[in-house]
Formats: structure tokens, C-alpha cells, sequence
């Protein structure tokens, strides 16, 4: 299988990678804290065509693949971009107004009391995936506001929710779910590659006892696994989008498992790292690293948690080698 990215793929991660550090930059994290979603920039995230990246050129998307999905999601995850992205991805093609950015749409998996909606005061409806098929809820309930673990991640709570407007099999489900489930793994994958990249900054400009303290071989160990770590859930995460576009080169459960697993560990891990390489300032509420482990934690309970994946993953090669 091929992994390197051609001209196009690269040219696409660079655009999309502009217009992150330009419009979600660390500086305007604390900006973005507590409120809502912007609506300009959703359009603007709208505009530059992710919302629209798998719906068909003939229904007015770009009628990409899975793989190009996963390379602008892992920028989305790396820059920390707020909102619904993943679920309002998944119901352009279902949702009018999504791919244009004028609707946002959040998600559920699972239909098990209490139900918790990211970006519940933001959303204008659901897309809810249901062992029957695919149903979008516009007449939303009212929704309980929690503490949120991440605070650019607020979620509310109900109880239940109407049964909405059916509008795909229990097939389209499935494949939601896993193309969900890779997406969340690419913006993981964006996560453990910033703290990488902060951490690795940060160690050729801090000095102590006057040299950088990238220098010193623990900090230069660290570094080292962090990057096997995320060149590991990179892999993985491009090899499911790809067996996603190609079911003939894969198992898509079993790939799409790994890259969650691989990548949520990446994620978790770095982030950790990434506090640990800037010492006592690590943790604080003003650096990035805090944010980066808080997405992580967010960004593991989506479309299943390691646990799951795990589980998953075990049953699968059980199976195979039966």
C-alpha cells in the first residue's frame, strides 16, 4: 500500500493548514473558552469545503475520499477548531445547510440515558445513529449545560430525544460509524503531532544552565517517543481512511479499531509529554499542552474508547485466526 501523499493530498494539507493557524491560532484559545461556536468562521471552515469533502460532486460536494477527509481533519485536530466538525461532515450529505456551513449538526451513537451532545446550545440539529439506520432530529429537546472536560467542548445533557426523520439504512449507519470513527482518529492523530511540534519548539528555545534544554538526553527521549508514537497512529489512521475508500485492501472494522486505539494513545501520551517537557508551566491553565490533553480525553470517548477498540480489535484477530 502506498503511503506517501501525492501533489494534490500535500497541496490540500497545506491550504488547510494555513487556514487553521490563521483562524484557530493558540493565541485566540482563551477567545474561543465558554462561548459559542462562530458562525462566520463555520462558514468559513464551510467555505474552504470541509464540511462537503465526501458528499459527491454530483450532490455539490468535492466528492473526495476518506484519505483526503482524514488529512484536513488532522489539521482540525491539531489546531484545536471548535465545534461539531466530524458529525457536520457526516451529515452534509443528509442535512441541508450543513456542507454550506449555514446548520450546524451535532451527533449521537447511542440512544442510553443520559444522552450528552457536544455543543448541545449550538447545534441547529442531530444526526443520530441508530441500529436501524440514520435519523436527523431538528426538533431538539432542551438540554441540561454541564462542565465539560474540555472548555472548548461545552455539552449538554437529556434524557431522550425525538425519533426524527429516518433518512438511511442500517448499512449507512454502520458506514458512518466507521468513517466517524477515522475521522476521530485523524484529529487525535492532529493532537499528538501539535504536542510533538510544541514540545520539540519549546525544547530548542528554553535554556537552562545555558543551553537549550533539548540538549539533555531525557528531554531528547521524550521527543523520540512522542514521534514514533504519532508516525505509528499516522499510519495506522491513513491505512483505514484508505481501506475505507477501497474495502478490497482491508478489513475496515479492524483498520478503522487500530487507528482509534493508536491514535487516542498518541494522543494522551503526548500531550502528557508535552506538559512534562515544559516543566512547571506545563500544566497551567495559559499553555497549550493543558488544551491538548483536554481535546484528547474529548476526542477518545467519540465513535468508541480504547477499551472498545480494543475489544474490538481482539475479537477480530480471534475470529481470523479461527
Amino acid at each position: 500500500m502506498e503511503f506517501r501523499l501525492d501533489d494534490e493530498q500535500l497541496e490540500l494539507q497545506d491550504t488547510v493548514r494555513r487556514f487553521c493557524a490563521a483562524q484557530f491560532s493558540p493565541e485566540q484559545i482563551r477567545r474561543r473558552e465558554g462561548r459559542p461556536i462562530d458562525r462566520s468562521e463555520w462558514r468559513a471552515l464551510a467555505g474552504l469545503g470541509v464540511f462537503g469533502l465526501l458528499v459527491p460532486e454530483a450532490d455539490g460536494g468535492a466528492g473526495l475520499g476518506v484519505v483526503e477527509a482524514a488529512i484536513v481533519f488532522e489539521q482540525l485536530g491539531a489546531h484545536l477548531v471548535t465545534g461539531p466538525v466530524v458529525w457536520s461532515a457526516l451529515a452534509a450529505r443528509h442535512v441541508a445547510g450543513a456542507a454550506s456551513g449555514d446548520r450546524i449538526v451535532g451527533g449521537v451513537e447511542q440512544e442510553e440515558p443520559p444522552l450528552l451532545v457536544e455543543h448541545a446550545a449550538d447545534v441547529d440539529a442531530l444526526l443520530v445513529l441508530r441500529a436501524d439506520g440514520v435519523h436527523v432530529v431538528t426538533d431538539l429537546p432542551p438540554f441540561e449545560a454541564l462542565a465539560p472536560f474540555d472548555p472548548l467542548t461545552p455539552v449538554g445533557r437529556c434524557d431522550r430525544l425525538p425519533r426524527g426523520e429516518r433518512v438511511g439504512d442500517a448499512s449507512d449507519a454502520a458506514r458512518a460509524r466507521l468513517v466517524g470513527t477515522v475521522l476521530g482518529a485523524a484529529m487525535l492523530l492532529g493532537v499528538s503531532d501539535a504536542a510533538l511540534e510544541r514540545s520539540r519548539r519549546y525544547a530548542l528555545d528554553r535554556e537552562q544552565f545555558g543551553v537549550p534544554i533539548g540538549s539533555f538526553q531525557a528531554v531528547q527521549h521524550l521527543l523520540a517517543d512522542m514521534y514514533v508514537r504519532t508516525a505509528l497512529a499516522r499510519s495506522a489512521t491513513y491505512a483505514a481512511a484508505a481501506v475505507l475508500d477501497d474495502a478490497s485492501i482491508g478489513d475496515a472494522p479492524r483498520a478503522t479499531a487500530a487507528a482509534k486505539l493508536l491514535a487516542g494513545e498518541a494522543a494522551r501520551a503526548n500531550a502528557r509529554a508535552a506538559i512534562q517537557v515544559h516543566g512547571g508551566v506545563g500544566f497551567t491553565w495559559e499553555m497549550l499542552p493543558n488544551h491538548l490533553l483536554k481535546r484528547s480525553w474529548v476526542l477518545e470517548h467519540a465513535f468508541g474508547d480504547a477499551d472498545a477498540h480494543a475489544l474490538a480489535l481482539g475479537s477480530s484477530l480471534v475470529d481470523a485466526a479461527a
